[in-house]
């Protein structure tokens, strides 16, 4: 019986190490992924910024004050027949600036254009951000930018390619813009320019698209941390493809190398079997690799 019970323990054994093993290489495997996957996103996003410099080098004066750099940008959006026409837009990544920059139909729409414009701003040191306009039913009716000029986040809409001023040309932000008089004073101006378009009902980032109206993240996330939709250019994240997925590798990345690390812990403090030390053999490869040779005389 004893022996019987030392060889079903045995056998237990193997199965939970052999277990262990699978998960073991496959977190290794995973994490390779996903540091290949973020070395990849960095060359990516490097040279998305390096073409995004360039962009904004050409057409946005050095040394300006920063309306002028709108005023630019705004101008620069403005000249139509420079444009591309795509024969299918709607086949175009519309996260890609350098897709966005290059199509006349995409700087015709209030998502693409103003991403085209947070783009090229950034690249000109400005600070801004995405403002998204809600309809009563909380969806997206219109997408604006907001811009930091003399410490105040005023209104940039660059589908109609103008900064929001009232009569007196004085920059307004969405604080002055909820207010109805203020906003047909704006607008007036602006030729078919919808009146729908008002700041009754405002956002930086609208969870209302996530399952269950957003989980009720809005409140609990505001609960815990106050301003968190405005603390962090999410435009940024959500709509630059090239950072968005240079974050989600690098998170991956990340969770891998902890998984890694407590696996490894595991493996010497509970199972106490052998497991390739990928440190120790990198320190001996090393030492032999730039270490003196040993002259026997």
């Amino acid at each position: 019986m004893k022996a019987e019970s030392e060889r079903t323990g045995s056998h237990l054994q193997r199965r939970q190490h052999g277990a262990f093993r699978v998960i073991w290489w496959s977190s290794n495997l995973l994490l390779v992924t996903a540091f290949v996957a973020m070395l990849y996103s960095c060359v990516r996003e490097y040279s998305v910024r390096r073409y995004l410099d360039g962009f904004s080098d050409a057409i946005v004066p050095d040394g300006q004050p920063a309306e002028q750099k709108v005023q630019a940008i705004l101008n620069w959006m403005s000249a139509e027949p420079s444009r591309t026409i795509a024969a299918n837009p709607g086949a175009l990544a519309t996260r890609d600036p350098e897709i966005t920059l290059t199509y006349r139909q995409l700087l015709n729409v209030c998502g693409t254009a103003t991403n085209a414009f947070l783009n090229l701003a950034r690249s000109s040191d400005l600070r801004v951000r995405r403002l998204l306009l809600l309809s009563p039913e909380h969806t997206t009716k219109h997408v604006v930018a907001e811009v930091l000029i003399g410490g105040q986040w005023i209104i940039v809409d660059p589908t109609y390619r103008v900064i929001m001023k009232d009569s007196r040309g004085r920059y307004l932000t969405r604080g002055d813009l909820r207010n109805p008089a203020m906003f047909s004073e704006a607008v007036s101006a602006i030729p078919n320019y919808p009146r729908e378009y008002n700041y009754e009902s405002f956002a930086h980032v609208r969870l209302a698209r996530l399952p269950l109206d957003g989980l009720h993240l809005r409140g609990l996330l505001g609960s815990l941390y106050p301003g968190w939709d405005e603390a962090v250019d999410w435009s940024l994240l959500l709509e630059r493809e090239s950072f968005f997925y240079l974050v989600l590798s690098a998170a991956a990345a990340m969770f891998f190398l902890l998984l890694r690390a407590g696996l490894a812990w595991y493996a010497d403090h509970r199972l106490r079997i052998p497991r390739f030390r990928l440190r120790e053999h990198t320190v001996r490869a090393g030492a032999a690799f730039f270490s003196a040779p040993e002259v026997k005389q």
